[in-house]
C-alpha cells in the first residue's frame, strides 16, 4: 500500500525511507567481522552472508561454538540473525531465509530438510510466487514433486537451478569478500541524544565490529577515534589511545566508557562513527602450561589507558632519564611505556625534592632536627651547566640520619656555600 494509506490506518506509524547504500555498508561491515571465522565469506545482498566454515571447525571447537559466537556478537552489533548450516551454501541460505535454524552435514538429508520450506524462500518475482500458490505448490517439497520440464517451461530454468544448487547437483561459483585496509563504520541514531553516556550503546555495536575485523586480520590497534555527529555543530572527535596494541572489544569498551563519561556534548548527537586508521600486526597470545600472573604486563597497561581516557593524555606520562648531569634536569616526561634512556651510573634517590632544602651546619657537618648526619658515601662532584647560565658546583654525599633514614645531600661549592638536602632514598 502507499505510505499515505498506511499512515491513515496507523497514525502512530514510525516510518523512514529505505537507504540501500547504508544497508550495503552495514552488510560489508558484518562481513569484515565474519572473516575472523573463515576467509571464505560471500555477500548475499541485501541481507545475507554465506560462510564456508568446514576448515575452521577444529580451530573453534566445533560448529556449535561458532554458531554461539555468531549469534552473540551479531546481537551485540544490534542485528537479528537467522543461522543455518548445511552441506551446500544454497541449502543453508534457503533454511536461514525460511527461519529453520537447522544444522546437519549429510548431503542425502538436504531434500528432506528443505522440503517443508515455503516457496517464498526462493529468489522469484511476485507473479511466479502467486502462480505457484494457485497450482497448490506452497512448499519446496511440492515444487520438487512437479515435472521438471513443466516447471522449466512455465517458471524458467532459474527456479530449477536454485533447487539444484541447494541439492548439490550444480556447482556454486562465488566471489569471496575482501576486508578493507582500514576500519570506518557509522550508526545513524533514531533520535538525537543529549547525554554522552547513552552513546555507549551504539559505540559498543561499533566496537564489536572492530574487534571482529581485527581478529580476521590477525591485527590490533593502539588508537581509535569516536566521532560524534551533530545537526548544527561541528563534529566532536574523541581520540582514544591504548598503552599496547590490542583487539579486545572489552578493553575498547572500558576506554570508550571512561572517555564518554568525561565528555560534555556541545549539541545533541545524531550520528556515531568509529574509525581506526593504523592497523598493526598482532600475534595471538601464547598459552602456558603453568601461567604466571607476575609476568603479566597487562594490568599496568590497562591502568594507564583508563587514567588517560578519564584525565586526558596530557595528564598521564612516564619518566625517563636524560643525558644530563644536573639532577633536577636528569629526568623527562615521556609517553607511558616508552623505552628508557641512559641513566646515571651513580646511585640516585627515588624521591628528588622540587627545591633543595637548606640544612644546619655544625663544625662543617650537616645537621637535621634529629641530629647530625653520617656521611656514608661520596663525594660525587657535579660541575655542569656553564653554557646556559644555570651552572652548578656541588659535592654530593649519601648520608644517614640517627634513625637510619638514607638521604642525598650536597655541599654547595659556590658562595655562600652550605649544606642542602636534595633527595630521599628511604
Amino acid at each position: 500500500m502507499s505510505l499515505a494509506t498506511a499512515c491513515a490506518l496507523a497514525p502512530a506509524l514510525n516510518h523512514r525511507p529505505r537507504d540501500p547504500a547504508a544497508e550495503a555498508a552495514a552488510l560489508g561491515h558484518i562481513a569484515a567481522w565474519a572473516v575472523q571465522f573463515t576467509p571464505a565469506v560471500t555477500l548475499q545482498p541485501p541481507r545475507g552472508l554465506l560462510l564456508e566454515v568446514e576448515g575452521s571447525l577444529r580451530l573453534f571447537g566445533g560448529i556449535g561454538k561458532i554458531l554461539d559466537a555468531v549469534k552473540r556478537d551479531v546481537a551485540d552489533m544490534g542485528y537479528t540473525v537467522s543461522v543455518a548450516c548445511a552441506p551446500t551454501a544454497s541449502a543453508a541460505w534457503l533454511l536461514a531465509r525460511g527461519g529453520s535454524e537447522r544444522v546437519f552435514a549429510g548431503q542425502r538429508a538436504i531434500r528432506e530438510a528443505i522440503s517443508p520450506l515455503p516457496v517464498r524462500v526462493l529468489d522469484c518475482d511476485v507473479q511466479t510466487l502467486e502462480t505457484l500458490a494457485a497450482i497448490g505448490a506452497r512448499s519446496l517439497g511440492d515444487l520438487l514433486d512437479l515435472p521438471r520440464d513443466g516447471v522449466a517451461r512455465r517458471f524458467g530454468q532459474s527456479v530449477l537451478d536454485q533447487l539444484d544448487r541447494a541439492l548439490g547437483l550444480l556447482p556454486e561459483a562465488r566471489t569471496f569478500f575482501t576486508a578493507p585496509p582500514r576500519f570506518d563504520a557509522a550508526i545513524e541514531l533514531a533520535a538525537a541524544v543529549t547525554s554522552a553516556e547513552v552513546l555507549l550503546f551504539p559505540a559498543k555495536r561499533l566496537l564489536t565490529q572492530l574487534a571482529g575485523y581485527l581478529a580476521a586480520r590477525c591485527a590490533g590497534i593502539q588508537r581509535f577515534r569516536l566521532a560524534l555527529g551533530h545537526e548544527d555543530a561541528p563534529e566532536t572527535a574523541l581520540e582514544i589511545g591504548l598503552a599496547t596494541p590490542s583487539r579486545d572489544a572489552g578493553r575498547f569498551l572500558i576506554l570508550a566508557r571512561e572517555r564518554l563519561a568525561a565528555t560534555s556534548l556541545a549539541a545533541p548527537v545524531t550520528r556515531v562513527r568509529l574509525a581506526a586508521d593504523e592497523i598493526l600486526t598482532l600475534a595471538g597470545d601464547t598459552g602456558s602450561l603453568f601461567p604466571d600472573r607476575t609476568s603479566d604486563a597487562g594490568d599496568w597497561a590497562r591502568l594507564v589507558e583508563r587514567l588517560s581516557a578519564r584525565l586526558g593524555h596530557e595528564a598521564v606520562h612516564g619518566l625517563a632519564p636524560r643525558a644530563e648531569h644536573r639532577p633536577e634536569r636528569a629526568w623527562q616526561a615521556t609517553v607511558p611505556g616508552a623505552g628508557a634512556g641512559q641513566a646515571a651510573r651513580s646511585p640516585r634517590p627515588l624521591w628528588l625534592l622540587e627545591r633543595p632544602r637548606p640544612l644546619d651546619e655544625v663544625d662543617s657537618k650537616p645537621y637535621t632536627r634529629d641530629g647530625p648526619l653520617a656521611l656514608i658515601a661520596g663525594p660525587e662532584r657535579i660541575e655542569s651547566g656553564w653554557w646556559d647560565g644555570d651552572d652548578v658546583k656541588r659535592d654530593y654525599f649519601i648520608a644517614q640520619t640517627p634513625d637510619r633514614a638514607t638521604l642525598w645531600v650536597y655541599r654547595e661549592r659556590k658562595q655562600p656555600g652550605g649544606w642542602y638536602l636534595h633527595g630521599i632514598f628511604g
